[in-house]
């Protein structure tokens, strides 16, 4: 290979990340501790097979968990293997699956242009209708079922279809239940269909069920993709993991894993430390074993092979892992003393923060077990006059002009989509004081040609008084009335947007002024996808499947310079920082309270030491640890964890 980049890349690559990146034929399991330079091993392995056979026209299948995780790695490959993009699929399961269900998905009756509901709110919309139905027809079923959203989730994780309720040997534990299920179930399925939409879950159902029952898809993704490479492979449930099994089916055995069961942290979805045990049992890969650590300092991987030792359920012969670096320093780890309360811990790690990094607040991050945590914290530093922010995943633009530019081309996409219907409805109405009746667009639109878009611009028309009101309806009948032009319609809404910005009142005591909140941020926001997904797709991508990756992919905004940034310790899987603050660590946060009432060898508990050990390990120069003795007016005693690291004796008081 004679690309610069590559050839810098695979140099700085170690002998074993190299042995694992040669891999050519049949199953590898690469077990890649944190910080070990496992995606670079994936993307130089990818690099090279599609720059060896660049004269083929098969395709890589690579499956992640993020879309931020995908579109790094799918960058890399662009860099180390430049024309060869188009040969490659790199992104995660439900996208995939998607893309499934939507070329081949009118064989199980799912419409192409469905939509997915990824927020709970419309799932619990359309369970809480699903119940109305299923009460109709069973009076086993009562308001309870309102809340069985989790149990239809747990179904679909474990590939139950509503007809086999029954025979779900976890919900057959509970007869009343399954009975009742049995009714709702299909109902809430039913409910989906009518507003031709799917859930995540739906996506790896579905998908499944039509590589198992039609096996000529199979066969042929299996010819499309002769190699799979799959990151993060702990994280997989059991859905996900028969997906891959029937993708692959006997003979086709390409499969390159990464994997870590010291990284299992999503039990609740399906993730269990079994998975790679399946995966050796079903697969017989050959292991290679990425232990050395690049990341940390040497104090950090001394405390996380401490912590991790207390786990039982991990591969037997499983290397601890290595530090690369091996200058020790002073102050790396510091252990803050016991505060009498969160409140007093909260406003001392602010203090701390401002005295050793209030000239570069951005390079401390803040991790804690759950959200309470953070926001205390968060009030705290803003007291000491510090930036701070809370990072959590966005699904959905909140300011009023991206709401109508997503809900029109959601509704240019699906002419009969009467929740995008009122969206544009109501926004436009914020935007341009021009009222249109939903109600009257889909009366008037089930009279002859039931396309909402259509006669939502015409009764438009008919009320619109201002210029830039008519300018918009004007330029959606041009762009979305016939076609589907979307790249220009959003190039006129950012425009149109600019002037609606400018005609403001100056003093802004005009109350359409709250319209335009967080309007900059999400512009920014909005930009940047669509520049996303449209390199990705090197311009020639359809409405139906721009709507797709946005749908998939946060609309969080970037954090601002010298600002401080919370976040759980699950958010922070896969990332890493400079400065970590880990706080309250004690009994019944870390480790949580539910997984103490499981017992201290229990699944649930090595997940929350699972938890500290990913939380440490994120750091790349300084770990911070706090705790109180009190917590919501509740005694607390030091975390186990902080004994088991080494970092507090069983004689301290």
């Amino acid at each position: 290979m004679s690309n610069e980049q590559f050839m810098k890349a695979w140099e700085q690559l170690s002998l074993i990340q190299r042995k694992a990146a040669e891999w050519d034929e049949g199953s590898l399991l690469v077990l890649a501790g944190p910080g070990s330079g496992k995606t670079r091993v994936l993307t130089c392995r990818i690099a090279r097979i599609l720059d060896a056979s660049r004269n083929q026209n098969f395709r890589i299948l690579a499956l992640t968990f993020t879309n931020k995780a995908a579109d790094e790695m799918r960058s890399r490959v662009s860099d180390l293997a430049p024309g060869q993009e188009s040969r490659l699929f790199l992104g995660t399961f439900h996208s995939f699956c998607s893309d499934i269900l939507r070329q081949h998905g009118t064989h199980l009756k799912i419409n192409p242009n469905f939509r997915i509901y990824s927020q709970d709110a419309d799932l619990q919309a359309v369970l809480n209708d699903a119940v109305d139905e299923a009460k109709k027809k069973s009076s086993l079923v009562s308001d309870l079922d309102r809340k069985t959203l989790p149990v239809i989730k747990g179904l679909k994780s474990r590939l139950i279809l509503p007809e086999n309720c029954m025979k779900d040997e976890v919900l057959r534990k509970n007869r009343q239940l399954a009975e009742r299920m049995s009714i709702v179930y299909p109902e809430y399925e039913a409910q989906l269909a009518k507003r031709n939409t799917l859930d995540f879950n739906s996506l790896i159902l579905k998908a499944y069920q039509l590589l198992e029952k039609f096996t000529v898809f199979a066969k042929f993704y299996r010819t499309v993709y002769p190699y799979i490479c799959i990151d993060e492979f702990q994280d997989t449930n059991h859905a996900q993991y028969n997906l891959i099994r029937v993708l692959t089916g006997e003979q086709h055995r390409n499969l390159f894993i990464v994997a870590d069961d010291d990284q299992v942290m999503y039990q609740w979805n399906g993730a269990s430390h079994k998975r790679i045990d399946d995966f050796r049992k079903d697969y017989c890969p050959e292991v290679i074993q990425l232990p050395m650590n690049y990341r940390c300092p040497p104090e950090i991987v001394h405390l996380a092979n401490n912590l991790i030792q207390h786990n039982f359920l991990r591969t037997l012969d499983k290397k601890p892992i290595e530090a690369f670096h091996q200058n020790y320093s002073e102050n790396i780890v510091r252990l803050l003393p016991c505060f009498p309360n969160f409140d007093a811990e909260a406003s001392e790690v602010a203090k701390d923060i401002k005295k050793f990094h209030g000239n570069n607040p951005s390079s401390v991050t803040i991790l804690g077990r759950n959200r309470w945590l953070l926001n205390t914290v968060e009030a705290a530093l803003r007291n000491e006059g510090l930036s701070a922010v809370i990072s959590q995943r966005k699904d959905e633009f909140e300011s009023t002009p991206f709401v109508w530019l997503h809900s029109t081309l959601r509704l240019a996409n699906d002419r009969q989509d009467s929740k995008s219907l009122n969206a544009v409805c109501g926004t436009f109405s914020q935007l341009t004081e021009v009222k249109v009746d939903p109600e009257e667009v889909i009366i008037q639109a089930n009279a002859s040609n039931h396309d909402y878009l259509r006669h939502w611009i015409e009764l438009g028309k008919l009320k619109a008084s201002s210029h830039l009101a008519k300018e918009a309806l004007l330029n959606t009948a041009k762009y979305l009335g016939e076609g589907r032009d979307f790249q220009g319609f959003s190039e006129f809404a950012l425009s149109w947007f600019e002037q609606l910005v400018r005609n403001q009142p100056k003093n802004n005591e005009d109350p359409t002024a709250e319209v335009f909140v967080r309007y900059e941020e999400e512009k920014k926001v909005w930009q940047d996808l669509r520049k996303e997904i449209t390199e990705y797709f090197c311009q020639a991508i359809t409405l139906e499947a721009f709507l797709q990756e946005l749908q998939m992919r946060s609309k969080e905004s970037k954090i601002e310079d010298n600002t401080v940034t919370l976040m759980t310790v699950h958010g922070a899987k896969g990332k890493e920082f400079e400065h970590i603050y880990l706080i309250g660590m004690v009994e019944d946060e870390l480790p949580s309270y539910q997984s103490k009432q499981k017992g201290d060898r229990s699944p649930e508990m090595e997940e929350e030491r699972r938890n500290c050990y990913v939380a440490i390990t994120r750091t790349i120069k300084y770990l911070t640890i706090s705790y109180a003795g009190q917590y919501k007016g509740w005694d607390k005693k030091p975390s186990r964890f902080l004994y088991e690291m080494g970092l507090i004796s069983r004689k301290d008081p």
